[in-house]
C-alpha cells in the first residue's frame, strides 16, 4: 500500500511538474509573440518586477521562498542522508548528472511554480490591467525555482555537518 501511495505522488509530481514546465513554455512564446524582444521590454519587466514587493499581493514574495526553503529543507537533507554531491555544485559542473537533477527540483518545487504563476496572474490582473505572459515566469521563477536552487545545498551540507557531528541522531539508511 505504501508503494502504491509513493508511486502515486511520485506520478502527480511529475504531471504538476511537467504542466508547470510546459505552461511555462507557452507563456514565454506568448510574451514574445505579443511584445516581441527589446530593450524597452527587458527595462519594463525588471522595473515591474522591482515594483511588486511593495504593492498588492506583496505577501507572496515571503510565501513562495518559504515553500521554496521546505522543499529544499527536505531534499537537501535527503541528500545529505544519502551523501549526494551539492545540488548546485553537480548542476554547474556535473552535466551528466544535470538534467537529473534539474528535473528533480521540478519535480519539488511545480506546485510552487504553479501557484506563483497563479498569484502573478491575478496581480497582474488586478493591479496592471494587462497581461505580460513572460513577467509571469520570470517572478515564479525567481521566486520558486531559485530560493530552492540556492538553499538546497546549503542546507545539505548543514545537514551533512550535523549527521557528522550527532551520528546517533541520523537515522539508517
Amino acid at each position: 500500500m505504501a508503494d502504491r501511495t509513493a508511486q502515486a505522488t511520485s506520478r502527480s509530481a511529475r504531471l504538476i511538474a511537467w504542466f508547470a514546465i510546459a505552461l511555462m513554455a507557452v507563456l514565454i512564446i506568448l510574451g514574445i509573440v505579443w511584445y516581441g524582444i527589446s530593450a524597452d521590454v527587458e527595462r519594463r519587466i525588471w522595473h515591474n518586477i522591482v515594483e511588486r514587493p511593495h504593492g498588492p499581493m506583496a505577501f507572496r514574495f515571503l510565501l513562495q521562498p518559504i515553500m521554496a526553503f521546505i522543499a529544499a529543507l527536505h531534499d537537501g537533507i535527503h541528500d545529505a542522508r544519502l551523501g549526494r554531491p551539492s545540488y548546485f555544485r553537480t548542476i554547474v559542473h556535473d552535466p551528466g548528472r544535470r538534467t537529473q537533477r534539474i528535473r528533480e527540483g521540478f519535480l519539488s518545487t511545480g506546485r510552487i511554480i504553479l501557484l506563483g504563476l497563479g498569484m502573478d496572474a491575478v496581480y497582474q490582473y488586478q493591479v496592471l490591467n494587462t497581461f505580460f505572459p513572460g513577467e509571469m515566469v520570470l517572478t515564479a521563477l525567481l521566486l520558486a525555482f531559485v530560493p530552492y536552487l540556492l538553499l538546497r545545498g546549503i542546507i545539505s551540507r548543514t545537514a551533512r555537518w550535523w549527521i557528522l557531528r550527532h551520528p546517533q541522531s541520523a537515522p539508517l539508511r
